[in-house]
């Protein structure tokens, strides 16, 4: 038997790949595209397998094809030459200030894709970037990284940046409570994804995240 074709998905709406089978993840090429989850969940790792994100970066990092790819570690990295003297909770505030004013510039200084970096799980957080995607005439677009809690807390302990508890536990709780509004968990609540505000919504979980090869932005 000839092999099977590929399974290319160009997200629309509320997808739930999670337990699927997906090569490949396609979008147009005005998207930003918000990787999001719990501190853990694996949203640097996959910045760096998909688009070539290393950790140890300081600035943001533009692939081959004109993606530009910002994580919040990149920021972290470049200020802890003047900062890192202090305990990181005193200068983290500085850390996102400065992640959010990058976002804010990509969108719209670029004219190619953008890939983010952000937990999504502040409400005003996810308003912001909607609203600059829509005042730069771009589609947002979100891949949800969603992990159970204990898997996230082992994620923090191998990259050794481990989150304090209370701020950890209260991620979870509203991931948890966005995955409720999504229809995303087995409760009663009717699903609702106005909240994010965005052109797709795609839940996925980890195995079924490694075993994409590829995300594009060509997608007419």
């Amino acid at each position: 038997m000839p092999p099977s074709a590929p399974k290319i998905i160009t997200p629309i709406a509320l997808v739930d790949l999670r337990a699927s089978e997906v090569e490949e993840l396609r979008y147009p090429s005005t998207t930003v595209l918000v990787f999001a989850g719990v501190p853990g969940a694996g949203k640097s790792t996959a910045l760096h397998r998909f688009f070539g994100a290393g950790p140890d970066a300081e600035h943001p990092v533009r692939t081959a094809s004109g993606a530009l790819i910002l994580d919040s570690n990149h920021t972290r990295n470049r200020l802890r030459h003047r900062l890192g003297w202090a305990p990181y909770c005193l200068w983290r505030p500085l850390v996102h200030v400065a992640h959010y004013r990058a976002i804010r510039d990509a969108l719209r200084d670029n004219n190619g894709p953008v890939a983010v970096h952000d937990c999504a799980t502040m409400r005003w957080s996810r308003r912001l970037i909607s609203r600059w995607a829509a005042r730069w005439h771009r589609e947002l677009h979100m891949v949800l990284i969603d992990v159970p809690a204990e898997q996230a807390r082992s994620g923090q302990i191998s990259r050794g940046r481990r989150v304090n508890s209370l701020a950890f536990t209260a991620h979870c709780r509203r991931w948890e409570a966005m995955m409720d509004s999504l229809g995303a968990r087995d409760t009663t609540q009717s699903p609702n994804p106005e909240p994010l505000s965005s052109t797709s919504v795609v839940i996925i979980d980890r195995p079924t995240l490694h075993a994409v090869s590829r995300i594009a932005f060509d997608a007419a």
